[in-house]
């Protein structure tokens, strides 16, 4: 059978387990028909490049589908159908990766950097720290009092 790779943006509205929930039809509808999802990514709370419906972000997910076309066109039919999904996109591949996406793989990256150390004096704060009497005025003031004396 040929491999597939659907990914799907859900509204923000939603929850995360009404996207499983979505994925959860499509793999019952799948297997059905005698297919199978061999991988399921969840991608989190994403922002989009640009609005939606209305809706400035969505949940995105990847589903690795083995499935003969009829089906996957019917998958398709539904997810059009379905108010909760904004967008949806599949292609056909000829191997369906196990190794986690590149999205997935960027944030576990971000998860490991987490932690660089303390943060080094930002731009406006390098040098002396200015009190409120250490400014020029107060200091001009200061040395004309001292010199009328």
């Amino acid at each position: 059978m040929p491999l597939y790779e659907t990914v799907l943006i859900a509204r923000n509205d939603v929850t995360q387990q009404q996207v499983e929930a979505v994925a959860d039809q499509i793999a019952t509808q799948l297997e059905a028909d005698g297919g199978a999802v061999q991988k399921r990514e969840y991608w989190g709370l994403r922002s989009l490049s640009y609005r939606i419906n209305k809706n400035r972000k969505g949940h995105y997910m990847l589903l690795g589908l083995n499935a003969p076309p009829a089906s996957v066109k019917e998958i398709e039919r539904q997810l059009g159908l379905n108010e909760d999904v904004l967008r949806f996109m599949t292609i056909r591949v000829d191997e369906i990766d196990e190794n986690p996406s590149a999205i997935l793989a960027r944030k576990s990256d971000d998860r490991e950097r987490s932690f660089r150390g303390p943060k080094p004096a930002g731009r406006f704060e390098s040098g002396r720290k200015r009190g409120y009497d250490d400014r020029e005025e107060f200091r001009a003031r200061d040395l004309n009092d001292t010199v009328e004396e």
